[in-house]
């Protein structure tokens, strides 16, 4: 018998249900007892129950914003088909490909059976479900379309999730091109241009400057790899460190990332992509404007926008239209201010946002693929300077010893 204070833990199972047909899933509980007391009550016959180790089990992944998508638009076809929303967490918990993303769904669910509301089981895990996410929960549980605003997030989720991928594509294709270069670099330094300083040591010449500043770099790199490592370390845990503590280091990094050349327009468009869906969704699920700006400013991404949004917001509580409110911030373009104000005027400022956003995600598509097309010379560029060059150095005493015989 389970104690009363045990904790839940998470158990993975195997059963079959009422036709015979072999399933598996996870569920929390207890002990392995309650999991079998509660499969049966499921119809399902339990066949193998144990719990999941934190060791050995199933390696946790992390929960992503992908997964968070794809959980909206379940529970949105769930709710739409007349499911209970106790019965499709269940199934949706149990279903998940990533136990993390199953046990937090269970943890809703389970929060969810002892009266708390669903909106605010998810406002009790704010790293997975954001403001815009709870409060649309919320709106379609007062208001009874609950399965109609849950499409509405999960559209969001999916459309703003394409909007990241996009421009994560965009600036990690040409880093992890560089990135193997420079590692190509440091093993042709420390594994290569040795061989070839033992080969010229015979040679009874002087060697050329630009072979001989190659050779005191890889032997700098022999000596002090170790070094170079640390501190390669130490600056990507620093700057991560600063990042995530410092507002005016976030504030300067996102200021330097709207003017650096084409990553600058990539970025700004995606910035104005998600202001434009976020507010869209919040407007049309009766949000007042308001109110709406608090989440449509976190979830912009640059906190250069997410500064000018709260100024927005200050100025429409005092009266202020919301285009004009846009116009002063200095970040937003023409085309962007006239369509907000058209559907201001004409009641559909929904509509228009999301035209406007549907509009600055296709730029985005466009410009990453134009930027693919745009680096793959640059980088062939980076990689011959830094290769190519290395080979030349090692090659040019070769060549010479070759013109004197």
């Amino acid at each position: 018998m389970a104690e009363a204070g045990a904790k839940e833990v998470l158990f993975q199972w195997e059963g079959t249900d009422r036709k015979g047909k072999r399933i598996k899933g996870q569920t929390s509980g207890k002990s392995e007892t309650d999991i079998k007391r509660a499969l049966r009550k499921q119809g399902i016959n339990p066949l193998r129950v144990r719990k999941q180790s934190s060791l050995f089990g199933s390696r946790k992944k992390k929960i992503t914003g992908q997964d968070i998508a794809i959980f909206a638009r379940q529970m949105a076809t769930m709710m739409a088909a007349g499911l209970p929303l106790v019965q499709a967490l269940e199934l949706v918990g149990n279903g998940h490909d990533n136990p993390s993303m199953g046990e937090l769904i269970l943890a809703v669910k389970t929060e969810v059976e002892s009266g708390s509301s669903f909106a605010q089981a998810l406002a009790k895990h704010p790293v997975h479900f954001d403001d815009l996410f709870v409060n649309l929960v919320d709106a379609g549980e007062k208001s009874g379309t609950l399965e109609t605003l849950l499409d509405k997030v999960a559209l969001y989720k999916e459309k703003t999730e394409a909007l990241r991928k996009k421009v994560k594509k965009a600036l990690t294709y040409p880093s992890a091109v560089v990135a193997v270069a420079f590692i190509v670099t440091g093993i042709l330094l420390y594994f290569v241009v040795p061989q070839f300083q033992d080969l010229f040591r015979g040679f009874g010449a002087d060697l050329p400057v630009f072979t001989l500043m190659v050779i005191r770099l890889s032997e700098f790199v022999q000596v002090y790899w170790w070094m170079i490592l640390l501190g390669l370390g130490a600056t990507g845990f620093g700057f991560s460190y600063i990042k995530k503590r410092s507002p005016r280091f976030r504030r300067f990094l996102d200021r330097v990332a709207l003017h650096l050349p084409i990553i600058g327009v990539i970025v700004h468009k995606s910035a104005l992509a998600r202001y434009h869906r976020t507010l869209s969704t919040m407007f049309a699920a009766g949000v007042p404007l308001v109110e709406a700006l608090d989440p449509v400013a976190r979830a912009s991404g640059n906190i250069l926008f997410e500064e000018a949004i709260y100024n927005i917001r200050d100025d429409v509580a005092s009266g202020t239209q919301l285009y004009q409110g846009m116009q002063t911030a200095g970040l937003f373009p023409p085309m962007a201010t006239q369509m907000v104000a058209i559907g201001e005027e004409s009641g559909a400022l929904d509509t228009m946002c999301a035209k406007v956003a549907t509009y600055y995600e296709e730029e985005v598509d466009a410009l990453v693929d134009s930027l693919s097309s745009l680096l793959e010379p640059l980088i062939m560029s980076v990689l011959g300077i830094l290769v190519g060059g290395l080979v030349v150095a090692m090659y040019l005493p070769i060549f010479q010893l070759g013109q004197v015989v």
